[in-house]
């Protein structure tokens, strides 16, 4: 059974839709005057799509990818309106998203796993530590136990921003304070999860060091001593990424799958944001599963991805 059982309540999926409506209506806007006294989807429409696309932060390669698969429909059916471009672009969105996500929506702790180790990665400033804060919420809440490691020790702010978390979710943190080293905190917080009997281990790490080497080099020793206690561990990277920040995002998302290997993906505060189209480029250039999205303040609103209530909440005016 998922740890994230009957995930899309009806109130999560009001809680997604309202998350959207920034994105949806930016969306739609820009979509009305692609096609505006058109009645056929021409080189013209085709062509205002693509802007429309790329300034939605879809991105360029998915969104050309986008345009090729409504050119070949409209080569087949020979006779397109641009009444049924909205259908057919919801069509084209949920297939690509399903091509880089068959894990998404059905999330479930391993059950040969114990602790279940979950490494964070993520630059300063994108709800790293909030989205791990309201994945220990959501774990106690579903009758886990969890241990989290403070290792990003670069900043003071970090740890006890953690310290602060774990006091409001009823969670031991593990830390050793600032400019300590990481990979000592994440021994530690991983034995000490093993001897505790925990379900999930999570380690929070740091967003910021000076070069792309330095960062590989220390996700890399933290991974290593982490498995002086579990050989296999962590048993997931994920990468938080700020939907917010656009093609900001997707750059992260490049340096970050350099330096390690990333398992599956949080793209948070999309609430904030008309760049909600981003989560599509990402998922499509990467394919790494989006595994969470992040559509509010509430500890529920860090939600599961799932491809299809997410294409559903961003053409819901169309129905």
């Amino acid at each position: 059974m998922s740890f994230l059982s009957n995930l899309f309540s009806k109130e999560n999926k009001e809680s997604l839709d309202k998350g959207l409506e920034k994105s949806k209506e930016s969306f739609f806007g820009k979509l009305s005057k692609a096609i505006a006294g058109k009645s056929t989807v021409d080189d013209e429409v085709l062509d205002n799509l693509e802007e429309t696309l790329v300034s939605s932060d879809v991105g360029i390669n998915t969104t050309l990818k986008i345009i090729e698969r409504i050119q070949a429909r409209v080569a087949r059916d020979k006779y397109l309106g641009t009444s049924e471009l909205d259908r057919i672009l919801k069509e084209e969105i949920a297939g690509l998203l399903a091509e880089s996500n068959t894990q998404q929506g059905d999330f479930e702790i391993p059950k040969d796993k114990k602790p279940y180790v979950l490494m964070v990665v993520g630059v300063n400033g994108v709800g790293k530590t909030t989205t791990i804060g309201k994945l220990s919420a959501q774990f106690k809440q579903r009758g886990k136990t969890v241990v989290l490691g403070a290792a990003d020790t670069f900043r003071a702010a970090a740890v006890d921003q953690l310290k602060l978390w774990g006091e409001r979710v009823g969670v031991p943190v593990i830390a050793r304070g600032m400019n300590t080293d990481p990979s000592a905190v994440a021994f530690d917080a991983v034995e000490y999860g093993v001897k505790e009997n925990a379900d999930v281990v999570i380690i929070d790490t740091a967003g910021r060091l000076h070069t792309k080497v330095n960062l590989m080099a220390e996700l890399s020793k933290i991974k290593r001593v982490m498995q002086k206690v579990i050989p296999d561990a962590p048993h997931d990277v994920m990468l938080v990424l700020d939907g917010s920040t656009g093609q900001n995002a997707v750059i992260q998302a490049r340096e970050f799958t350099k330096a390690t290997d990333v398992t599956c993906l949080a793209i948070t505060k999309l609430d904030g944001t008309a760049k909600g189209g981003v989560v599509i480029g990402i998922s499509d250039e990467f394919k790494i599963p989006v595994r969470y999205i992040g559509v509010g303040e509430k500890v529920d609103d860090l939600q599961v991805f799932n491809k299809n209530e997410f294409v559903d909440s961003l053409f819901k005016r169309i129905g």
